[in-house]
């Protein structure tokens, strides 16, 4: 098994990772594909981590346009303007969230350095989005929001809880 070019892993994947399972599930190990394991785990964990990360920038983004929506448009207005409800998409990306938490629990640790990795590109998105429904003369520019993610874990993943 440990040429790939000649086993199921290429032919077949489904049924070679049956066999794998089945290999593990019966103390087979000497007969596993162990580099192409490993290959397929590394896999797996980079698709959750990105998974993950592509919900907290959608998370990240919708939260602050809803908190400029609320706290800084909508004040200012006599009768407050309504932009789409960014609600729904901060619900979908904590369910989200919250799905591949049960699945990879350990990716929870991870959520305050992936914040900070995709704040920059959620605070660009935000203003990008925002700007499409304002004058010209109420474009967001990068002064508009804070430098770094002016909110906890714990506030990100309530699902009660809005800026």
């Amino acid at each position: 098994m440990q040429n790939s070019k000649n086993n199921l892993y290429d032919t077949d994947y489904h049924r070679w990772a049956e066999q794998q399972k089945e290999l593990l599930r019966t103390g087979q190990f000497e007969r596993l594909d162990i580099d192409n394991l490993l290959e397929e785990l590394g896999e797996v964990m980079a698709n959750n981590r990105h998974a993950m990360l592509s919900q907290v920038l959608h998370l990240l983004t919708h939260l602050l346009k809803h908190h400029y929506q609320m706290t800084v448009l909508n004040p200012q207005r006599h009768e407050p303007q309504q932009f789409r409800s960014w609600t729904d998409s901060i619900s979908d990306a904590r369910d989200q969230m919250n799905l591949l938490l049960q699945l990879s629990p350990s990716l929870k640790r991870e959520i305050p350095n992936m914040v900070g990795t995709v704040y920059p590109a959620a605070k660009n998105s935000a203003i990008r989005q925002m700007n499409n429904y304002l004058p010209k003369a109420q474009w967001l520019t990068e002064a508009s929001f804070p430098d770094t993610c002016p909110w906890q874990q714990e506030q990100l993943l309530d699902e009660d809880w809005l800026p």
